[in-house]
């Protein structure tokens, strides 16, 4: 694995840029939660873009080696690199409640 150092802090490279590990956590997750993989409308609703948006997304992880899928099979991604290399699934902006407190 690579280590990147800058300003006396060492992290490691997972290998995907943060954008590329929301999606891939968000895949890990729901799968784990509703038993079966997301479509893309359920990851184009979560992270609030467009279809084709998500299906690019799709196929990059795809190319990179990061998920697999079934041609011609729904709901057939999977996660295929090591969990412990997951990023937590942060919510997204639109996801973070906003709330006030008004003084009486």
């Amino acid at each position: 694995m690579n280590q990147i150092r800058g300003g006396g802090v060492s992290f490691s490279d997972p290998g995907f840029t943060h954008k590329q590990g929301q999606y891939l956590a968000f895949i890990y997750a729901y799968t784990q939660i509703a038993g079966r993989p997301p479509a893309e409308v359920d990851l184009q609703r979560y992270f609030q873009v467009t279809a084709p948006s998500v299906h690019q997304m799709i196929l990059t992880l795809e190319r990179a080696g990061l998920i697999s899928r079934q041609p011609g099979t729904a709901r057939s991604i999977r996660v295929i690199i090591d969990l412990d290399r997951l990023p937590p699934l942060r919510p997204t902006s639109e996801q973070l409640v906003k709330s006030t407190m008004q003084s009486c």
